[in-house]
């Protein structure tokens, strides 16, 4: 008899946790609502993106798109055109994808002056810390595409207008050493945000 309530009152536990787990104070279709509020509705801004040489700038290779989130400025690449693998990406304090002089000698884009860095932090970092400008590494497939999605946590749409955006031909290592600005070198495409 013992065993038998004890199995009664286990089992009426477990309809009852299963039930309070269960219930809601919303009908169904509130709650699926809700899920769908989340969704970004903040304006996208879109940008022409140009293979850039000391010569100027050359051929489009696609698009960057720039949307607000909660988590901060989204940056969608459609990208082609491009050397495999990883690459620096920052925004830059200019906005002009020119070629200009440096040390006697013309370079890609460099009318784009340095990274955006408005708040003076004493060397390149991680999207996290270090120049406003510095960006997640941009990843591009073994088809010389980039359409993977990064997020610059402490940028606005708001805060980039007027500057450009850069893609360098080596990878960011988010240091100055063993060489400046992550060793990113050589500027390779670049896009005006206006």
């Amino acid at each position: 008899m013992r065993l038998q309530l004890l199995k009664t009152a286990l089992l009426a536990t477990v309809v009852g946790m299963i039930s309070v787990g269960c219930s809601s104070t919303q009908p169904h279709s509130e709650q699926k609502s809700q899920k769908i509020s989340h969704k970004n509705n903040a304006p996208i801004q879109t940008i022409a993106v140009n293979a850039v040489s000391a010569q100027g700038i050359d051929a489009k290779i696609g698009t960057i798109s720039f949307q607000d989130s909660p988590q901060g400025l989204v940056i969608t690449p459609k990208l082609s055109e491009l050397p495999s693998g990883f690459h620096g990406f920052h925004i830059h304090e200019k906005g002009s994808c020119a070629p200009a002089e440096k040390d006697g000698q013309m370079g890609a884009a460099l009318a784009a002056g340095g990274h955006f860095n408005p708040q003076q932090a004493a060397g390149h970092g991680t999207p996290n810390e270090g120049h406003l400008g510095d960006l997640p590494v941009l990843n591009v497939d073994s088809t010389g595409e980039a359409k993977t999605a990064v997020v610059a946590p402490r940028l606005k749409l708001a805060d980039i207008q007027g500057l450009a955006i850069m893609v360098h031909a080596g990878g960011d290592n988010y240091s100055d050493h063993p060489k400046p600005l992550g060793g990113g070198g050589d500027r390779i495409a670049c896009g005006v945000i206006r």
